[in-house]
């Protein structure tokens, strides 16, 4: 046996569809680069396999956790390698070096929906702490790497939950947590405190931070930044009207991923805009998929990392914002995965100053249309989704080698 392990130097978590645990395995190579083992990301390697230098401690933590691995020798470890590097295959190795400090945005109190994030991430045994509006209007954002958001509203209208639960415990909860929370930070309405969130992000963003957004996340934020300066809650959010003239007085310049949207400014409908096709969609669970698109290894490493997978083909799932209207997403934005016969963008990333954001629509990978009040998603029964290994493959994503992040 000591003459194996003498001879043993890495050790192989293989991603393709052999993998026991695929989730779990994400969670195995960011406890590594936190123990500070020579972690790398073999792209496109069955599946966007992980190469570790040989260590007991990682070994012993893949049969703790349940995840499928090999002890590789020296000599296939440079077959593998060399394979990698051949210049007319579609595969890279990236050295991952330093753990990302997550932080996931969500409100302190308890409302009738999960986050897939938070659920995979606990999963998986990642780390992250909780922060919203208190910590990123006193500038906690700066201690991060990496930071979520999920079902979210940035335009200050709760939701959109008025129509249907404005009498339930939860939403009354919800709206007076939140009023008292702008009135602490010296904000009037809690729209112009969102607004307020939302462009704290962007600065985030801007100066090198990672931002992944799920569901409402997405739409509602680009909603607000492009209605900077503009009122577009009716009384019932804010006390008074929105301005008649809202839509005319939007500016796209300000968004991350979308242009050209129209406000919904019907405070019965559950919709911001027009970027969600939620309510227009013909699809069904029977036909609704996206594929994740093929990128350059060698060469556009980051949407390569995006896309990471053992599938390629994604079961699609719903939400308050379940897909992007292709049309209105910016030529500037790469799209990693689309449903291309239904116009619809489940999946895209972009960069804005020194930071990257990826939005994915839909809010839980494992349930089709997950409704208000139901039970979380249990992943112990699907710990090789590959829905959730996008979420993953964004966690791990900043830990890439910095030089290597070309686009």
């Amino acid at each position: 046996m000591f003459n194996i392990l003498v001879r043993a130097s890495s050790i192989l978590i293989y991603m393709d569809e052999d993998q026991k645990n695929h989730l779990k395995a994400y969670g195995i190579a960011y406890w590594g680069i936190k123990q500070q083992a020579d972690v790398s990301w073999l792209l496109n390697y069955r599946g966007g396999s992980f190469l570790i230098k040989y260590n007991k401690a990682v070994e012993d933590e893949c049969k703790a956790r349940g995840v499928s691995y090999q002890v590789l020798a020296d000599g296939k470890v440079t077959g593998i390698l060399n394979e990698i590097s051949d210049p007319q295959v579609n595969m890279e190795m990236v050295k991952l070096e330093k753990a990302p400090k997550i932080a996931v945005y969500s409100p302190k109190s308890k409302l009738p929906w999960d986050d897939a994030v938070t659920l995979v991430l606990t999963y998986a045994e990642i780390p992250y702490d909780i922060i919203y509006d208190d910590e990123i209007l006193k500038d906690k954002l700066a201690a991060y790497d990496w930071l979520h958001l999920h079902h979210e509203d940035f335009t200050g209208q709760y939701g959109r939950f008025w129509s249907n639960f404005r009498n339930a415990t939860w939403y009354r909860d919800d709206v007076k947590n939140q009023e008292e929370t702008a009135k602490r930070n010296g904000f009037k309405k809690v729209s112009e405190m969102k607004l307020a969130v939302a462009k704290h992000i962007k600065e985030f963003c801007s100066g090198g931070g990672f931002l992944f957004a799920m569901c409402s996340g997405t739409d509602s934020f680009d909603v607000a930044l492009s209605a900077d300066g503009v009122d577009i809650c009716e009384s019932m959010f804010d006390g008074d009207p929105a301005d008649p003239q809202a839509q005319a007085k939007l500016n796209f310049n300000k968004t991350f991923a979308f242009k050209d949207f129209h406000l919904d400014l019907n405070p019965n409908n559950y919709e911001f805009s027009d970027i969600d096709v939620t309510q227009t969609r013909s699809l069904n669970q029977s036909n609704d998929y996206f594929t994740l698109f093929d990128f350059s290894a060698k060469w556009d490493l980051v949407p390569t990392m995006l896309t990471q997978n053992h599938d390629k083909v994604i079961k699609g799932f719903m939400g308050q914002t379940t897909a992007f209207r292709k049309g209105l997403v910016k030529p500037s934005i790469t799209v990693l995965g689309e449903n291309k016969g239904a116009e619809e963008v489940r999946y895209l990333n972009g960069v804005i100053g020194k930071g990257q954001f990826t939005f994915y629509g839909g809010h839980d990978p494992e349930d089709y249309q997950h409704q208000v009040g139901d039970p979380p998603t249990d992943l112990n029964l699907h710990p090789n989704s590959p829905g959730y290994r996008l979420i993953l493959n964004n966690v791990l994503f900043p830990a890439a080698k910095k030089k290597q992040q070309k686009t």
